[in-house]
């Protein structure tokens, strides 16, 4: 069954500058939701202590490569995986859902789920998720594209002083 992915950019955290968190939703659900029910159900310990990858503290290279399972800067990419979600404190290795991204001509598939601090969980039954290629890849390409939208904390204006870095572009790389 195909599905419909979206990647929001949300901001995570209270600072001046918050930092990017891209969250996926399937078919309007978020990961994090969709893996948390699944936990919870299965009886497993410390269910749903996810987020999405706060990018400003993961350099995963291209975005839209890195969700497509195609960057050498990828989390894990010698084994084939990638982090969707990482913990909720903001570290993706501290505690991440990963899984296979598969990429064919006609579609980008999630698969082969695995809590690496939970190596004995089973997670045959999440998954996988399969969606029509060009629909995944221009949800990520929005989602690399993405700003942040204004806060009345964030000062106005290009320019940067000592005290207050200038703003980082939340455009295709993180």
């Amino acid at each position: 069954m195909l599905r419909k992915v979206r990647v929001e950019i949300r901001p995570w955290g209270q600072d001046r500058e918050p930092a990017r968190e891209p969250l996926s939703y399937v078919d309007n659900v978020s990961l994090v939701a969709l893996v948390s029910g699944f936990e919870h159900a299965a009886g497993h310990d410390m269910p749903g202590a996810y987020a999405g990858i706060v990018l400003d503290h993961f350099d995963g290279g291209d975005l839209t490569a890195y969700l497509t399972g195609r960057s050498d800067l990828a989390y894990r990419s010698q084994d084939g995986m990638i982090a969707l979600l990482g913990c909720d404190c903001g570290e993706v290795g501290c505690w991440p859902l990963e899984a296979k991204v598969i990429t064919t001509v006609i579609s980008v598939t999630w698969r082969g789920f695995s809590q690496p601090y939970r190596p004995r969980r089973d997670y045959g039954d999440f998954g996988p998720f399969v969606f029509r290629r060009n629909q995944y890849e221009r949800a990520v390409r929005e989602a690399a594209a993405a700003r942040l939208p204004s806060s009345p904390n964030r000062r106005q204006g290009s320019g940067s002083t000592a005290s207050e870095p200038a703003p980082r572009s939340p455009q295709v790389t993180w």
